[in-house]
């Protein structure tokens, strides 16, 4: 479909459309910026707060879009209505190749997307002008050419925050949300300790977004030649098709995934951290295979150790759904609860503190995180000062069972084997997408090899990544894993099963762990993703390894696998347990 194109930026005579909205006007704005080496035209709003002017300033927010949304999508807008109405100057724009705004989508590339921001950060410092000529002299500054300002947003719209931060120090205060730290581990995760090699694909998640991002043009019509990069990747920069392109054929052969890496690490956070110190509050979804705790627990630890103020909090919902009702405490930017809601709440310290200069501000302990089996709404979040490290040690018995002491560890061998299509399924990201119910979780007999300890004496908490330390036997592996294909390695999904005493099983959170084998002559490590999760008593944990995800990308070719068990020399699960 073409249509007419569309007016990119108002007559430099022209007034701004302004509407009156409560006790704040917003303002529709183009800013013409340079960006990866190329002019093209953001698209933004300005919410400017009743009685705020040169006289009386206040301080900014600066906020865009989740991937393929823009300034006007529900959560979007409401960050500029929700700040303005607390006072806030708002500035919410539509992300460099989204809703109206021009240039290629380059996946949060500080050097291109962070360019950009940094150039509305210009206009926030009353440096430069919108396209139309308006000016903003109210924003509060710390200096001269240094506005007060913080970036809040989530998943696209978290990322860009660090990104700016890292290449404009005159941010002050970021909320990133649900975000990732590596987009080499987000799209093709290898949760082995060696991740020096590719991991599983995660098709599904990445596909969808591709689709929505080279269908933008269609999407939001338009004929601007900024956005437009060649026929065969139409609306990305080259390096990201070119990533994805190696993804979808299978093949990581050495001269490609070496440069597939660094493209998908270059343009994350793990790249660029070092440069980012304004203080930072970390949100993240325990309902998220996309970006899961343990991006976030990334995240957190460089910041933490380079001496950035950080904290930390793990809310319900993520990609992958959990969003609870608000009256249970939980965050709803869309509704606006920032008040009465546990999240909102620190939230809105972390800008009385950064932003407000108010120093008397609480903001919180350095780590929180939600309990689902809890009901009063008022108690939802647990605080620790940290992490919970690993404390609790189970081992894989030759007869199935997961054992609390390595003297009962029974001698065994077992046998699973991969089918040339995936036979294991956690959770499907497209199915939601396109109004389908998501099938249970299921692995097929013969395909997997599973633990189980006994029941449950009495409650277990586990909050963090519980860590398994494994050792397979494949033959077949072992002859081709050396070859100049990655592929060729063996690829296993490790997961952890809640076991009702009616005997129906929970993937905690639908979660899984893609490992592909450095070596299956050695053993090696598997750090699964972070859960906050609660096994009740009379429940049993069961860990399985499986051959495959039909969410992910799996093994090149048939590759049986055999796990052998003795009390001197057997696989370990650890698990961070709380409240033992």
């Amino acid at each position: 479909m073409v249509a007419a194109p569309l007016a990119l930026a108002a007559p430099a005579t022209a007034a701004p459309q302004t509407k009156q909205a409560g006790e704040y006007t917003v303002t529709a704005l183009k800013f013409t910026v340079q960006a990866g080496g190329r002019s093209c035209v953001v698209d933004a709003d300005l919410y400017r707060p009743a009685g705020v002017d040169a006289a009386h300033t206040a301080p900014a927010v600066l906020a865009t879009n989740g991937f393929g949304g823009s300034k006007s999508d529900g959560s979007t807008d409401a960050i500029g209505k929700a700040f303005a109405a607390r006072g806030y100057v708002g500035l919410v724009y539509s992300g460099l190749g989204f809703g109206k705004s021009g240039c290629l989508v380059s996946l949060d590339d500080p050097r291109v997307d962070g360019a950009a921001a940094s150039g509305l950060v210009d206009f926030l410092a009353g440096t430069r002008a919108a396209d139309d000529g308006t000016k903003a002299d109210y924003v509060t500054k710390d200096g001269r050419g240094d506005p007060r300002v913080g970036m809040i947003g989530g998943s696209y719209g978290g990322a860009i925050q660090l990104a700016t931060a890292a290449v404009d120090h005159r941010v002050d205060a970021l909320v990133p949300m649900i975000t990732w730290n590596d987009l080499a581990y987000s799209l093709d995760p290898n949760n082995a300790a060696d991740r020096s090699v590719p991991g599983a694909f995660k098709w599904q998640w990445t596909n969808g977004f591709y689709l929505i991002g080279e269908g933008q043009p269609l999407l939001e019509p338009s004929l601007d030649p900024s956005r437009i990069n060649k026929l065969t990747c139409l609306h990305f920069v080259t390096d990201a098709c070119e990533t994805i392109s190696t993804l979808n054929s299978g093949r990581y052969p050495s001269d490609k995934a070496g440069p597939m890496l660094d493209y998908a690490r270059s343009v994350s956070p793990v790249s660029y951290l070092k440069q980012v110190k304004a203080p930072t509050l970390l949100v993240q979804g325990q309902s998220d295979s996309l970006f899961n705790l343990n991006e976030a627990q990334a995240t957190y630890g460089t910041l933490k150790a380079q001496g950035t103020t950080t904290k930390m909090i793990w809310q319900s919902w993520g990609h992958s759904g959990g969003l609870t009702d608000p009256a249970s405490g939980e965050l709803n930017l869309a509704q606006g609860n920032l008040e009465t809601s546990y999240v909102g709440k620190r939230i809105l310290a972390w800008f009385d503190r950064y932003l407000q200069h108010k120093k008397d501000v609480d903001t919180g302990p350095a780590f929180a995180y939600y309990r689902d089996w809890i009901t009063d709404p008022g108690q939802t979040y647990a605080t620790a000062q940290s992490v919970p490290a690993l404390s609790r040690k189970l081992y894989l018995s030759g007869d199935g069972k997961l054992v609390d002491n390595r003297s009962k560890v029974a001698r065994g061998s077992r046998e699973y084997r991969n089918w040339l299509i995936p036979t294991s399924h956690s959770e499907s990201s497209l199915a939601g997408l396109i109004g389908l119910p998501d099938p249970a979780p299921r692995d097929t007999a013969g395909t997997y090899l599973g633990w189980t300890s006994e029941p449950l004496t009495r409650t277990t908490d586990v909050v963090g990544s519980p860590k398994a330390t494994l050792k397979v036997v494949s033959p077949r592996t072992e002859r081709v894993q050396n070859s100049d294909d990655a592929a060729d390695k063996l690829v296993l999904f490790a997961k952890l099963y809640d076991i009702a005493p009616d005997g129906s099983k929970t993937l905690v959170h639908r979660l899984v762990a893609p490992v592909r084998v450095p070596d299956v002559t050695r053993s090696f490590t598997v750090s699964l993703p972070g859960i906050v999760h609660r096994y009740e008593k009379g429940h049993r944990l069961q860990f399985v390894i499986a051959a495959s995800d039909d969410a992910y990308g799996g093994n090149k070719g048939i590759k049986p696998v055999t796990v052998t068990s003795a009390p001197e020399d057997t696989g370990v699960l650890e698990l961070p347990v709380v409240g033992q």
